[in-house]
């Protein structure tokens, strides 16, 4: 009953006109953003962090979460009509998504994607409100070396989980890392590692790396390409509802790639990218039916699993954020400066010290489901005249709205510089096949593990045996060594390789 009594002042929250107003420019703008390729998330909610500090907390995170799940939706609708995945999780559709538009079936296509998106981000956030409080519960009785253990659970999940090499995955983590240590010392208050720029005795902005890396990055990596290679949708969209007979065929493949995206979302590195690679490995391994389309030839399955997989993954990845404080991937370490942004501390605190928050961003996932519903099937002819746009007129607003963005949180020039440099470093980066998502997740728990180890330290004077003699430090790190252990064997390392290639 006290499930039901929280989501009910969730959805009084939720459903003030502001907030209702927020969530719909957030639906709309990941959308959007999921449309267009080369522009994921990530730099969207990097570009508008700024723009939410006049804005309530609740109403910022609503927004900034309805860009994320709403970029996973939007991401179908560019993979299937134009062969191009707008997101990185909707790199699998592309198989069979392209080849069902190819053969006039682009309707039923983006059905399947929109229904199985729809119904797996509803179970997702029910996963979220009913796994949430007793997960706050648990994370009470961690002191700084149970946290410190997590967050090394969590990296090691990251490198683990990264898709590519796992020694570049392990590179980026540590470059985090390092990054992280540049600033004013947490005990002494001494600069370290600023080499007397004062601007950088604050650090590197979170928001100016995400940006570089993952706005210009892009941008520098999508001029490189040639613009006669970007493919336009030409066709026209008709039909949208699946047959009788997609139905049946989709329904399992949904509930399935909603079962493993709720699981993965979870974990550290994986969220909705793993999720929807293993969503599809699954649906090519379970037997076709007599008479059902090969797999890469236009199977609804091969549409329905991972869309369904990504939006479950990206509902159930705010689990460890709100509840331990600990962001399993890169969108969720932005999400943690936003709530820092607002003077929100992450972690169990935020359900008992500002409920209305917690219980209001469940209740608004809901809302923002039926919102991207509503919003992506009848605009489909809106994003197909969208994709048709050169991309030599977008870039251009896009660098503009960066660099405005950029210069607002901090009011410095020196930090439109910096995105410059890291936008390079983030094209290099492109160039040398590293994943950038784990150097921001090494980046934001960087200074906080830092903190945590320390303050053992501290408290147990210098006696490092703090971390496995208390059981549930010792019991994270053993998983963690294990989990290191278990993905360096030879056969597991080929596996692991084979998952994240798309045929």
């Amino acid at each position: 009953m006290e499930l039901f009594d929280n989501l009910a002042l969730g959805f009084s929250v939720a459903f003030t006109l502001q907030n209702l107003l927020y969530a719909f420019v957030g639906c709309l703008l990941g959308t959007l953003i999921g449309v267009l390729p080369g522009i994921g998330p990530l730099a969207t909610i990097a570009m508008l962090l700024p723009v939410t500090y006049g804005l309530e907390p609740v109403a910022a995170l609503i927004m900034l979460a309805g860009i994320y799940y709403g970029a996973q939706y939007g991401g179908s609708t560019t993979a299937i009509l134009v062969n191009l995945p707008g997101e990185s999780s909707s790199v699998v559709t592309v198989i069979d998504g392209y080849q069902m538009a190819r053969k006039g079936r682009a309707g039923p296509a983006l059905a399947a994607a929109g229904l199985g998106s729809f119904f797996a981000g509803c179970v997702g956030t029910l996963v979220l409100a009913a796994f949430a409080p007793p997960l706050t519960e648990v994370a009470l009785s961690f002191g700084p070396s149970e946290y410190f253990a997590l967050m090394v659970l969590g990296l090691i999940g990251a490198v683990v989980l990264a898709s590519g090499s796992l020694l570049k995955a392990l590179s980026m983590i540590v470059l985090g890392l390092l990054v992280g240590l540049i600033g004013t010392d947490v005990n002494s208050g001494v600069a370290r590692f600023s080499f007397d720029i004062p601007e950088l005795t604050d650090g590197i902005s979170f928001v100016v790396i995400a940006m570089g890396i993952f706005g210009y990055g892009e941008i520098i990596s999508n001029l490189s390409h040639d613009e006669s290679t970007r493919q336009v949708f030409t066709g026209k969209v008709h039909g949208l509802m699946p047959t009788k007979e997609d139905f049946k065929r989709m329904a399992p493949a949904v509930m399935r790639g909603t079962a493993l995206g709720s699981v993965l979302g979870i974990l550290p590195g994986g969220g909705a990218l793993l999720s929807s690679f293993a969503a599809y490995t699954i649906e090519k391994k379970t037997k076709l039916k007599p008479g059902e389309v090969p797999f890469g030839q236009g199977n609804i399955r091969g549409v329905a699993a991972p869309e369904a997989a990504n939006n479950a993954g990206s509902q159930t990845s705010f689990i460890p954020l709100l509840t331990l404080g600990i962001p399993p991937n890169a969108v969720m370490a932005l999400m943690v400066g936003a709530m820092t942004i607002h003077n929100i501390q992450p972690g169990p605190q935020v359900m008992t010290s500002n409920p209305e928050l917690f219980w209001g961003l469940i209740a608004s996932m809901w809302i923002g489901n039926l919102m991207l519903v509503v919003l992506n099937l009848p605009l489909i002819g809106v994003w197909v005249k969208l994709l048709s746009v050169p991309y030599r007129w977008l870039f251009p607003a896009i660098l503009m709205f960066c660099a405005i963005g950029v210069y607002s949180t901090n009011n410095n020039s020196f930090d439109i510089w910096m995105v410059a440099v890291f936008g390079l470093i983030g094209y290099s980066f492109i160039k040398l096949g590293c994943e950038p998502a784990p150097l921001l997740l090494g980046l934001i728990l960087g200074p906080m593990m830092e903190e945590y180890l320390r303050r053992a330290l501290l408290i147990s004077r210098g006696d490092w045996s703090v971390f496995v003699t208390r059981p549930i430090s010792a019991s994270l790190l053993a998983a963690a060594t294990l989990l290191l252990v278990i993905v360096l064997l030879p056969s597991i390392k080929k596996k692991r390789e084979e998952a994240f290639v798309e045929e």
